[in-house]
């Protein structure tokens, strides 16, 4: 995603070619769409998808080709062929299935690709991508070191993410009518200024429940690294691991090596890469800890594959008595980024009544969707 004026002026070449396959774009749905951008998540591409199809009024009839023509051009950010990529991709899209080269098609993205540097920012063919997008099992030591390094980078934005709640601000934002109003009271009804507000950036307050067994053993340093970079901007996040007995774990993280960490907590805390016992494990968390860490302002965070053979009413029981008092459960589970995935397991089918959402956790991409749910 480009940045600053460099957005605006990718934003006119990309109406442009909105107009030249026919799609009609007027000045004031480009005005729209940039006012769009203040508005929304920047690094969700999928969202600014969605804002610039209704902030262009999309016909559907238009709808492939402006998908084709977004996917080239947002992905292609300050690649200076962008426009022809996005002609070639448009163009193979509309041929029929079956016809397109899978070798030309590739070539024209990556040909540019091995030189690029991964701090460039652009989104589409960089390595920080493809280490978001790999899978955690077939991360190596080195690439968890790099995960790191990306980590670093990303948590400052992560801290930019806004919830939907909009409050009072001085400066830009979007107009406040009634608070303006209200301030043209005391001026004799002259509107001197406007008033505006923004969306609220509010401090999470997040607890993590990470299962530790065996089952989770590939996983589980990817998600502390991932978990320490969100302690950075949601300082209150409680950290606990639970295989066949609960740990709090907030005091045994600190910035550092997560590898050296996890090396120290596979050591010194009871029942690290062993068994699970999920329904034990959260009944404790429940009993000994729900009434210190969760309340309606809280967002409970499981990161566990839900594999367990231990008693699922016990499950059951404690995810009710979490339900009841925090204000969104998430269960993160790696298997869950196989599109096969079934939630088939008796811990999980006891857990699914009282979850908001349950979502994948088998590379550093499927994790960083997790930020904004911390907001919302």
């Amino acid at each position: 995603m480009p940045a600053g004026d460099d957005l605006i002026v990718h934003l006119a070449r990309f109406a442009r070619a909105l107009r030249g396959h026919g799609i009609q774009v007027g000045i004031g749905d480009e005005i729209d769409a940039t006012h769009a951008l203040t508005l929304i998540d920047l690094f969700d591409r999928a969202e600014v998808q969605g804002a610039f199809q209704i902030a262009f009024k999309i016909r559907p009839p238009d709808r492939a080709a402006f998908d084709a023509l977004f996917q080239s051009f947002w992905s292609l950010a300050h690649d200076a062929r962008a426009p022809q990529l996005a002609e070639r991709r448009l163009a193979t899209a509309a041929l029929p299935r079956g016809t397109v080269s899978r070798s030309d098609d590739h070539s024209a993205d990556q040909e540019h690709a091995p030189n690029r540097p991964a701090d460039s920012g652009t989104v589409g063919y960089t390595r920080d991508v493809v280490l978001r997008r790999k899978p955690f099992e077939e991360c190596s030591p080195r690439d968890l070191a790099a995960m790191e390094r990306l980590l670093t980078r990303l948590a400052p934005s992560w801290a930019a993410r806004r919830s939907r709640r909009l409050k009072p601000v001085r400066g830009r934002g979007l107009p406040d009518l009634r608070r303006s109003f209200r301030r043209a009271i005391g001026t004799g009804g002259e509107m001197l200024s406007l008033a505006h507000r923004a969306r609220a950036i509010e401090d999470p307050r997040v607890v993590v429940l990470c299962d530790t067994s065996g089952s989770m053993d590939v996983h589980v340093k990817f998600l502390l690294a991932f978990i320490l970079a969100l302690k950075r901007v949601a300082r209150r996040t409680e950290v606990f691991a639970f295989n066949t007995s609960l740990v709090r774990l907030t005091p045994w993280l600190s910035p550092g090596k997560i590898g050296h960490t996890v090396e120290r907590l596979a050591i010194d805390v009871p029942g690290w890469s062993g068994g699970t016992r999920i329904g034990e494990s959260l009944m404790e968390f429940v009993e000994n800890y729900q009434q210190q860490y969760v309340t309606d302002r809280s967002v409970l965070v499981i990161l566990s594959d839900g594999l367990d053979r231990g008693d699922t009413t016990l499950v059951s029981r404690a995810m009710r008595a979490l339900a009841a008092n925090a204000r969104k459960i998430i269960w993160l589970n790696p298997l869950a980024g196989d599109s096969r995935y079934e939630p088939t397991a008796r811990a999980m089918q006891a857990a699914l009544p009282f979850i908001d959402r349950l979502a994948p956790a088998h590379n550093l991409e499927s994790l960083e969707r997790l930020v904004p749910e911390l907001a919302a």
